[in-house]
């Protein structure tokens, strides 16, 4: 499917049905796409693990057929590497991550993959080891990068960092090109909402034209990661947010199944319980 990209993060505050995707939680490509079929998924967020990444052209072939075998699934990419940052101040680590993501979008691109995610200062505790400029540097050339392949980068915020601060978070977008990819765990839980200081619209506003992907559970607890919903109310406000942006790719990013299928449920009630007239179907033009 050959899908121009512009037609998403539509920024015309037009309410839209979603595509609701799940994590790839089965290593079985079979089992995976069942799983899928059976309970309603329209979509598949493909993360990748860095410990199982291709490491031949025959793996890596492998791959790309389990990828087709989805279909009409659609498929897109995640990057959630820990500690691999483009602007380190460490030259060669930098250059590590920059060579490790623009593999990421060349694999993707062969397979027709229009979106991949990504992360700045992952699995730290201290922004200490990066550098703002370089970050920023080093993100338009991934961003301009992605664009030569047609492949989108967006960048995701976390619950603590530089994305973690709706300002930074809209510097970093603003000054790289970069997507977003707005994760709803991330934003309750960072330290700008918990003190009140902003508003999850300040996450959300600034973007409009380019919030191409969410990720959507309660909130992401130490020791005990993403956290389900109990109930539509827990999350109802961050979707109705979510609807006036026009991203249409909504991911349950909860890898077991119970949670998962829990969640799925409650957005099943909230796109039912919407009036025909706000039920306008999103659009996307062929390339």
């Amino acid at each position: 499917m050959n899908l121009d990209i512009s037609s998403e993060g539509l920024g015309n505050h037009r309410a839209m049905i979603p595509s609701v995707a799940m994590c790839n939680i089965f290593a079985d490509m079979t089992q995976l796409e069942d799983f899928a079929a059976a309970h309603g998924f329209s979509g598949i967020d493909w993360s990748f693990d860095l410990d199982a990444l291709p490491g031949t052209p025959a793996e890596e072939s492998r791959w790309a057929k389990g990828i087709w075998a989805l279909a009409p699934l659609e498929v897109r990419y995640h990057c959630p590497f820990y500690r691999m940052d483009l602007g380190h101040d460490d030259p060669e680590k930098a250059k590590v991550a920059g060579d490790l993501f623009r593999r990421i979008i060349r694999m993707v691109s062969k397979v027709e993959g229009k979106y991949l995610s990504i992360h700045i200062g992952l699995g730290r505790d201290s922004t200490e080891p990066l550098s703002w400029d370089l970050t920023i540097e080093n993100l338009r050339s991934l961003v301009q990068y992605g664009a030569d392949y047609r492949v989108k980068v967006c960048l995701e915020n976390l619950a603590w960092g530089w994305t973690s601060k709706p300002h930074l978070f809209e510097k970093l977008i603003r000054k790289s090109g970069a997507g977003v990819t707005f994760d709803f765990g991330h934003g309750r839980a960072s330290e700008s909402i918990q003190t009140q200081l902003y508003t999850m619209e300040d996450f959300l506003t600034p973007h409009y034209d380019r919030i191409f992907n969410a990720h959507i559970y309660h909130i992401e607890t130490p020791g005990l990661g993403h956290i389900p919903p109990d109930c539509l109310g827990d999350i109802e406000d961050r979707l109705s947010l979510l609807r006036e942006t026009g991203c249409r790719w909504w991911v349950i990013e909860i890898r077991e199944a119970e949670g998962l299928l829990r969640t799925k449920e409650l957005l099943d009630a909230y796109l039912e319980k919407l009036s025909p007239g706000q039920k306008e179907q999103g659009t996307e033009a062929v390339g």
